[in-house]
């Protein structure tokens, strides 16, 4: 089987398992005591790169990268990432670690609270703010939603380096065409259930907006109530939630290969953050939303309560296709064969906070 790299980060630390042939190997924890929000996988140079958002209670939030599979870590001397004087304002925390595609060799982008971008044009050793999503005039009224005010998606387009879209709890999605110079709110039909305005131009609160593998102008958003698809790169977005048990959730990741296919995973409500019904399912469709089928095969048949956050579900880029997820109640799950069926790799984790996976080649 592919050799695959899974890196887990929790409350408590992060984790990292290995699958060479069918079977899966873990280590010992790395940052311990430190809450892992974010992790990136940079696989465009000859040895991938792994970079991690750690936050610790004594020191604060930082970056770190390895370039060695997590063997060792390095730290820069200064903070990669902080926040100009002038902003007046302090890092709490790395949301996001994107590395770029191909076409923008070396660039890496971090996404915050507060609400802010920030581009490493180093792979990730230092970054800078991009200040006109910074000084945008919609940002006095931007509200922290329930997790803080957080920009917790990147997307970057394939085709152009200078396309790149983001989402921000609570802003919603904005959108770049020009390398970041200038941005556009991108919320057009998606909707605001809490807002006394329920469909505004701005101030909706995304959880997590994910790209179709085969057509880069398909989006599929996961919202505060509500799952959508756009089929012009988020100008205009339809409602495809019909078909599942609820359309409130966290996570959502596209299959890396296949058109129109892609995963969520349902929560019952806002105000009852477990799994929709009590069951734990992932649902998939391969139709772009306008059917849904539950996941199940190996995955617990009883009541459950283990919430997937909007990180902690992620796809490799194996054919088949190796799907993850892990939840709060400190469980890891996997499958080898586009989620048709799952196996658990671990138990009594921290809370799982984000889950990332790559081929290794």
């Amino acid at each position: 089987m592919t050799d695959v790299l899974l890196t887990v980060g929790t409350r408590k630390g992060l984790f990292i398992g290995r699958r060479r042939g069918g079977s899966w190997e873990f280590g010992e924890p790395h940052f311990n005591a430190q809450a892992i929000y974010s992790i990136g996988i940079d696989s465009r140079g000859e040895t991938p790169r792994l970079l991690v958002g750690g936050d610790s209670a004594h020191w604060g939030p930082s970056v770190f990268h390895s370039d060695d599979l997590g063997t060792t870590w390095v730290e820069p001397k200064q903070p990669a990432v902080k926040f100009p004087q002038f902003t007046e304002a302090s890092l709490e925390r790395v949301w996001q670690l994107h590395p770029a595609g191909p076409e923008a060799p070396g660039v890496v982008y971090a996404g915050t609270e507060p609400a802010a971008l920030f581009r490493s044009d180093d792979r990730g050793e230092s970054f800078e703010l991009v200040r006109p999503l910074w000084e945008h005039p919609t940002r006095s009224e931007w509200v922290p939603g329930g997790g803080g005010e957080g920009l917790h998606t990147i997307l970057t387009d394939p085709r152009d380096a200078g396309a790149v879209t983001v989402a921000v709890s609570t802003a919603g999605v904005f959108r770049t065409r020009d390398g970041g110079e200038r941005w556009a709110p991108s919320n057009r039909g998606v909707s605001a259930v809490f807002l006394p305005d329920p469909d505004p131009e701005f101030g909706q609160c995304v959880h997590k907006v994910t790209r179709d593998a085969a057509d880069p102008d398909r989006l599929y958003l996961q919202n505060h109530w509500g799952v959508f698809r756009s089929d012009d790169s988020g100008e205009h977005w339809k409602d495809i939630g019909t078909g599942l048990p609820s359309d409130f959730g966290f996570a959502a990741a596209a299959h890396p290969h296949r058109a129109d296919t892609f995963y969520v995973f349902p929560i019952n409500a806002d105000a009852d953050r477990v799994p929709a019904g009590h069951r734990c399912r992932v649902f998939r469709t391969q139709d772009a939303g306008e059917t849904w089928e539950p996941l199940t095969r190996g995955l617990p048949d009883g009541d459950h309560y283990g919430t997937v956050l909007r990180d902690a579900l992620c796809t490799d880029d194996a054919d088949p296709a190796g799907i993850y997820f892990g939840n709060r109640n400190g469980e890891l799950y996997a499958s080898a064969d586009d989620g048709d069926s799952w196996q658990q790799l671990l138990s009594h984790l921290p809370d799982v906070l984000c889950v990332r996976a790559a081929v290794l080649r």
